[in-house]
């Protein structure tokens, strides 16, 4: 265990977390609401400090990062707990269960990516914003020696925290799963707007992409995807790469897995408006490689995590010269 950050004391031995905006009211021995945060003796304490669930180098394209040093592996990390309750979670064991930890130190963490020669390290997995205290200290000390540090998120925190975390945060995926109050209420158990107040303030400071998990029924017509594009266009800028994932049931929840014409129909929506598109957790054509937005030609193809860079000099288009928000 270690003492948590951002929270306070309250009467009669309660503390208030205020590193998410559950903002939980946690008495003495319960948890807050992501199961990984404790009040231990009228003080708060995270469980999972240097806990490890899962520890894997992975393709950045898995995470997924398509335009932050394209074709290259990370060490990715994951743990137990989620500030969120998603029914299709697809890592649920973690998640929303409890699995076997092993201590994987921040020192620990930045020698076994070293050694592997990983661009960085990934938190990713469960949702890494609940392990603050190890993922600060982490990607502290991973930009010391020379990596690179990525969140694949929800983007459910506080203002206050974020901000401290960012300075050392490379890249961030943030998962908007509807543009709809009522989903993220009914199905998420949190609320629409610190997420999208969460990705408005990483795109300043980091590389920034988007994910939208598809779910036929919920978030799937043609007036929801527009709603999603627009935001995007308008608040994170059309060159933001967006991602539209295909769903598949797991975990709680039993609608049909998302069929391809449902994507391909949201790609169709979102190349109007934004510059870089694409479908995943599915075979297609469409929505898989890297088009230069200024000639049109293939930059960056892809087949499953096999990628080929070789269109690419200095994050460039070597056609024509043009940038395509490639960090490289």
């Amino acid at each position: 265990m270690k003492e948590a950050l951002y929270w306070r004391k309250l009467k009669d031995g309660r503390v208030h977390c205020q590193l998410c905006p559950h903002y939980c009211v946690i008495a003495e021995g319960e948890l807050g609401k992501c199961r990984v945060r404790k009040n231990v003796d009228g003080a708060l304490y995270s469980l999972i400090y240097a806990r490890a669930t899962s520890v894997a180098m992975d393709p950045i394209e898995k995470k997924p990062l398509y335009h932050f040093y394209p074709s290259t592996s990370i060490l990715s990390l994951g743990t137990n707990g989620c500030n969120f309750t998603c029914p299709w979670c697809q890592n649920w064991h973690i998640a929303q269960a409890t699995a076997p930890t092993e201590e994987v130190s921040p020192q620990r963490a930045v020698g076994l990516a070293q050694r592997a020669g990983s661009v960085g390290i990934a938190y990713t997995y469960n949702e890494p914003l609940i392990w603050f205290e190890y993922v600060l200290d982490t990607a502290k000390l991973a930009h010391q020696g020379g990596l690179k540090n990525v969140l694949v998120t929800n983007g459910y925190v506080n203002q206050e925290p974020l901000k401290e975390l960012l300075p050392y945060i490379d890249a961030l995926n943030i998962d908007i799963k509807s543009m709809g109050e009522d989903s993220y209420r009914k199905y998420c158990g949190a609320r629409l707007a610190p997420v999208l107040e969460t990705a408005k303030t990483a795109r300043i400071s980091a590389h920034l992409e988007v994910t939208n998990l598809v779910i036929p029924g919920e978030n799937d017509s043609p007036q929801k995807i527009e709603k999603f594009v627009r935001w995007v266009e308008e608040n994170l800028g059309p060159e933001t790469p967006v991602h539209f994932s295909a769903y598949f049931p797991n975990y709680r929840f039993t609608a049909p897995a998302t069929p391809l014409s449902t994507l391909l129909s949201a790609y169709s929506i979102a190349t109007k408006r934004l510059h870089y598109v694409y479908l995943g957790n599915i075979y297609s054509k469409e929505g898989r490689d890297t088009l230069c937005r200024h000639c049109g030609a293939t930059i960056i193809s892809r087949l499953g995590y096999s990628t080929d860079i070789s269109a690419v000099s200095d994050g460039k288009c070597k056609a024509c010269g043009g940038e395509n928000n490639i960090v490289a």
